[in-house]
């Protein structure tokens, strides 16, 4: 999934400057990054394959796993097993936006799940936000690395450590793509079909559909790494590589070990 509406804050943060050339003349984007919460493992990296990498989440991305489970938790089934005993900024950890998740998924085909993620991702927004991004970034090469650099810090809570990398776009070598070094999203639920139908889907529509500025998502079921590619168009599901994706049948409470493909990716 995506984050959009959050604003760059200033907290003693590290500030980064880029600078980009645009019809001969230099333009400057001061990149502000917010705080970020830190992987706890100890040697800084995320954890082996089949395990969950610790993390220690600090205060504004505590707030932003609340924000998107409570968008989220009138669309879940309903369980006995959410806590109840907290309220406010803090009511959800991640584990707890894993849940509701999860509970989206129950009872709806791949479709439904998207249309969720979208219908999330538009309330998040104030009225007029998809024109108004499709103004200041048109597909250009430009607006596609300053999306790509944007994602490192704003996605960090959600996915992990990510940095920009070079790509090719139709003949046109950019940095325009992210590489998720091991997505927190993925490893937390061990579901291919939340990381297809409740994140790579969706987001990919959102951006290219929504904001006018193509996104493809590449995930690595090997080793939960994803390639975000900006200015990328996307393959149909159909052509796409994930739409063959077995479970992760040692890992995912809701694998079914008789299929040869994620039984969410096929309703």
């Amino acid at each position: 999934m995506v984050v959009l509406s959050f604003q760059p804050v200033q907290l003693g943060a590290n500030i980064t400057h880029h600078r980009y050339e645009n019809g001969g003349r230099n333009r400057r984007m001061v990149m502000i990054c917010m705080p970020r919460c830190g992987i706890a493992e100890p040697n800084g990296v995320p954890a082996p394959m089949g395990q969950k990498t610790l993390y220690k989440d600090g205060f504004f991305e505590k707030i932003f796993m609340t924000l998107f489970a409570k968008k989220m938790e009138k669309y879940a089934v309903s369980s006995g097993k959410r806590k109840e005993d907290k309220d406010g900024l803090f009511k959800y950890d991640y584990e707890g936006f894993v849940d509701v998740s999860k509970r989206v998924m129950q009872g709806r085909s791949r479709s439904q799940q998207q249309e969720v993620v979208r219908e999330v991702l538009l309330s998040m927004l104030p009225p007029g936000a998809p024109t108004q991004f499709r103004k200041l970034f048109p597909p250009t090469k430009w607006a596609a690395e300053f999306n790509a650099a944007l994602t490192v810090p704003f996605f960090h809570w959600l996915v992990g450590p990510s940095e920009v990398i070079e790509v090719e776009v139709n003949g046109v070598k950019q940095k325009s793509g992210v590489l998720i070094k091991k997505c927190r999203y993925l490893e937390n639920s061990g579901c291919v079909g939340m990381c297809v139908n409740m994140c790579k889907i969706p987001t990919q529509d959102f951006f290219t559909n929504e904001f006018g500025l193509p996104l493809t998502m590449n995930p690595n079921f090997e080793d939960m790494s994803c390639e975000m590619i900006y200015g990328q168009v996307p393959p149909t599901f159909e052509e796409d590589a994930v739409s063959k994706q077995a479970c992760f049948k040692d890992l995912c409470s809701m694998a079914n070990s008789n299929s040869t493909i994620c039984p969410k990716l096929q309703s």
